[in-house]
């Protein structure tokens, strides 16, 4: 399988695009991106050249001769950069990982492993980390760093066990340096984790030249957890079984229709909503019904079911309040109000903006407010940050945590 061209555009030289306030880059802010050329290797330069390091303008006047030499330096530095790209090959790379909603959810039964069986539309939205990947010259153990404290960044974490996955199915033996720039935020409902951990594997796969297909990856995900595998669709997908049967939607929902989400700080544990869940309370509704609803007709908020909300509201009364609160202070500025997930996030569809109280009132003062839009994404790339793309925490910047 070939490796997406795209890569170039978003390595570490490009990733100053991804965000204003990226730290400026030492190579040239106004340098158009590059276009790989078949026999490029991933991650390096194609070839041709990026601009002259030595300007000569000539004119004639009245007889006379004028020779004007310009240096360019900047010109110069890229020509050198690209040459290192070339001859050593990717060596880092940056990605955008994004989350997911699930626009219905439905609990179909109990397996016998003691998991649940699922119906759900999941669907990725353009609230998403960053992280940064970049070759370990040791290739003896990976190294994860973070900017918030509190995310684990041991073997437990799913990104390293990505990575391990990866390694064990292909044989490849590439070690990686990663900063996880955190967005998300933990026990949201939102996939944060399985986005990242499918992101790792994506980035494993481009360093190793793109050895195994994204069938292959999707496959392999669904060993460290239910949600990953959903990461390798185009973007929309019902998801069946324990979550890790993907099936693309061929129509994915309109990416203009804005969304905000809203999450107070406390969490809900998934194991605790699933432990309180209980099948003679969920809907009745029929998923392929509810499906075929909202890919002919839109979303609205009949169809935007979710078994887990009961549960999550005995776990956590305060967030049932909440989505109480939205529905009667939005005037009918949303399509739909309800919860992603196992909680515990509250999404409002069809307006980027919360409610005036979610500012106003002292009770809400710590909730995590964000607009965000459907997102999806080409096949062989990976998905891109909207440029319009904003993240609100309800505490500042935190200090990074590094692990050796």
């Amino acid at each position: 399988m070939a490796c997406s061209a795209h890569l170039l555009s978003q390595s570490l030289y490009s990733s100053h695009r991804a965000s204003p306030a990226a730290p400026r880059n030492l190579r040239s802010q106004a340098r158009p991106p590059a276009r790989a050329s078949p026999a490029a290797s991933p991650g390096s330069s194609a070839g041709g050249c990026r601009g002259a390091s030595l300007r000569v303008a000539a004119s004639f006047e009245q007889g006379r001769r004028q020779v004007e030499v310009s240096y360019d330096p900047q010109a110069k530095f890229n020509q050198i950069a690209d040459q290192i790209d070339k001859d050593a090959g990717m060596t880092r790379l940056n990605l955008f990982s994004p989350c997911k909603i699930n626009v219905f959810l439905r609990i179909t039964g109990k397996r016998p492993d003691g998991f649940h069986d699922l119906a759900s539309l999941f669907h990725v939205i353009s609230l998403g980390d960053t992280i940064k990947f970049s070759l370990s010259p040791s290739r003896s153990r990976d190294r994860l760093s973070t900017n918030v404290p509190g995310v684990p960044v041991d073997e437990s974490n799913l990104i390293i066990k990505a990575l391990n996955l990866y390694r064990q199915k292909t044989g490849t033996d590439n070690f990686f340096w990663i900063h996880l720039d955190k967005k998300v935020p933990t026990g949201a409902g939102l996939g944060g984790g399985s986005s990242n951990a499918a992101t790792a594997l994506w980035a494993a796969n481009q360093f190793a030249g793109c050895i195994a297909s994204e069938k292959d990856l999707q496959e392999w995900s669904g060993e460290i957890g239910s949600d990953i595998p959903f990461f390798f669709s185009r973007g929309a997908a019902y998801c069946t079984g324990r979550g890790e049967i993907v099936e693309d939607i061929p129509n994915p929902l309109l990416e203009n229709l804005p969304l905000v989400l809203i999450k107070p700080p406390e969490a809900c544990s998934t194991a605790e909503v699933y432990k309180r869940f209980r099948l003679e309370q969920a809907s009745k509704a029929d998923p392929l019904t509810l499906l075929k609803e909202i890919t002919q007709n839109g979303i609205s908020q009949d169809v935007c079911v979710n078994d887990l909300e009961p549960p999550a509201f005995e776990v956590l009364p305060s967030l049932k309040r909440l989505k109480k609160r939205i529905i009667a202070a939005s005037r009918d500025d949303y399509n739909a109000v309800f919860m992603s997930g196992s909680g515990s996030t509250i999404v409002g569809i069809g307006s980027p903006d919360p409610p005036a109280f979610v500012y106003d009132d002292d009770d809400y003062k710590d909730v995590f407010v964000s607009e965000a839009c459907f997102l999806t994404r080409d096949e062989n790339e990976w998905y891109r940050e909207p440029i319009s793309s904003k993240a609100a925490f309800s505490k500042d910047d935190l200090p990074a945590s590094v692990i050796d």
